[in-house]
């Protein structure tokens, strides 16, 4: 059995499973882009993914990461690879080193530090490019990235032939194109993402939207975390296709979560939006 019921959803082909509920447990993970966006609790449907791409380190986000390493290393699995803020690479060797020694077990790890505008490599043609966040110090979200190239206008029509000749005489006959996939946002304050295209552009959206009410937005304010308000006011300068809403409140229930949104939200962009926790099987 799993340990987790995780909510599962389909885009294009693209599963997104996860869990995520403000101040107990957060894990967003992409099989087909062998990337998970932080690591909750590590239920066992994220084991066999290499990648995982942590924002912060609050325990709510981070806990699992020893238990990650330790079953992978446990099942026969190469050492999973965790990307987190520079700042946090000290305090996260000192757990995993402090399991291995409670365990009686090394535990591998691939421990890559990440400032805001680094990009690490998940495919040869598929990258997690770095943007700042306004939640705890270091705090990060993750764009995945597609990079290909695509014929010049001007040699299109031309056939194999023509296109290995111009090669061999150096001739430049591509351009690079980024394919903006997913953008997380993890735990953060309203920002004007906007201003980076590649989250304003990317086919989906991950956000969270933790409080809904009105007396909540104090609540907000001290932990960084995103209002209703802002929220609106995010997705106004966005262009995303689909938004996945993440991080909800327990003190509101699902049914009034919907209700507010469709009611602040213009009904194009409701239409874009589906909640997480609403996507669980039962």
């Amino acid at each position: 059995m799993p340990s987790h019921n995780l909510a599962s959803i389909e885009i294009d082909n693209l599963q997104i499973i996860g869990y995520s509920v403000a101040g107990e447990e957060t894990v967003v993970a992409m099989p087909q882009l062998d990337v998970c966006f932080d690591v909750g609790k590590a239920p066992d449907q994220i084991i066999p993914i290499n990648h995982v791409l942590l924002t912060h380190g609050h325990m709510d986000h981070a806990a699992g990461i020893a238990y990650y390493l330790s079953q992978r290393n446990f099942c026969g699995i190469a050492a999973g690879t965790i990307v987190a803020p520079a700042n946090l690479l000290g305090p996260i060797r000192e757990i995993i080193d402090a399991w291995a020694r409670l365990d009686g077990n090394p535990i591998p790890v691939n421990l890559v530090g990440v400032r805001p505008g680094d990009e690490h490599r998940i495919k040869p043609n598929l990258f997690a490019r770095v943007f700042p966040t306004k939640h705890s110090r270091g705090s990060v979200g993750f764009t995945v990235i597609e990079k290909r190239k695509k014929l010049k206008p001007e040699y299109v029509g031309l056939n194999s032939k023509q296109i290995v000749e111009l090669k061999k005489q150096g001739v430049d006959i591509d351009y690079p194109v980024e394919i903006p996939i997913v953008t997380y946002l993890g735990d953060t304050q309203y920002v004007d993402f906007s201003q980076l295209k590649y989250i304003a552009e990317s086919k989906i959206l991950i956000a969270e939207c933790t409080f809904y009410e009105g007396e909540h937005v104090t609540r907000a304010e001290a932990g960084r975390h995103m209002h209703i308000d802002e929220f609106v006011t995010l997705l106004t300068t966005l262009n995303n296709e689909h938004i996945i809403v993440t991080h909800t409140t327990q003190r509101t229930p699902m049914p009034e979560i919907r209700r507010i949104l469709k009611n602040a939200l213009p009904k194009d962009k409701y239409e874009r939006i589906t909640l997480l926790m609403a996507s669980r099987g039962r």
